[in-house]
């Protein structure tokens, strides 16, 4: 059974990106932080707690335009009950078709490792972009690695990111390209 229901058909003959949540597209904390950009309630033990959330910069247009030219799946190790609101409120141009959390990650030697072969899309037309390389482990040569952001105002990496993914959509096979162009064990 797959993680994800067949193509849709306005997404056929598009690439499937995935996109990791946090320290990738947002920063969130237990802890107060100045100035978020949205508080999200979770509860956990019967209790709520709220989560203050940091946008990376660049995030909003980012989805935008990937949303136009890609399948965007946001896959996180997160649990539902707190990935689901920050999607509710991150995803402002409503393009993330699917979401999927911890309970889809596998779990390899303690790590939630994200196996992009349970998706049900063709590998060669799939991409992941996270700041954690253990959690690509088993698909590296799909892999587009980011930094892990926090808080930096000046922070650039999406914004960045977007001429170079807007290339791949043209290419055959994603992996021949990540695998020559990015070397996984190197932080870039």
């Amino acid at each position: 059974m797959w993680l994800l229901p067949p193509l849709a058909s306005e997404h056929t003959g598009r690439k499937c990106l995935v996109l990791d949540l946090d320290e990738t597209l947002v920063h969130s904390s237990f802890k107060i932080i100045p100035n978020p950009d949205f508080i999200v309630p979770v509860e956990i033990d019967n209790q709520y707690h709220n989560v203050y959330v940091l946008k990376r910069p660049g995030v909003d247009e980012f989805m935008r335009k990937m949303g136009e030219i890609y399948e965007i799946v946001v896959f996180t190790a997160s649990l539902s009950k707190y990935a689901d609101p920050v999607l509710d409120m991150l995803d402002i141009h409503k393009v993330v078709t699917h979401r999927l959390f911890r309970e889809s990650c596998f779990n390899h030697k303690g790590t939630y490792v994200k196996d992009l072969s349970q998706l049900g899309r063709d590998l060669t037309q799939t991409l992941i972009l996270d700041n954690s390389p253990a959690s690509y482990i088993f698909h590296t040569s799909n892999a587009v690695p980011v930094s892990t952001w926090f808080s930096d105002p000046h922070d650039t990496e999406l914004t960045d990111l977007v001429a170079f993914l807007e290339d791949l959509t043209g290419v055959d096979d994603v992996t021949l390209i990540l695998d020559s162009t990015i070397d996984p064990g190197l932080p870039t």
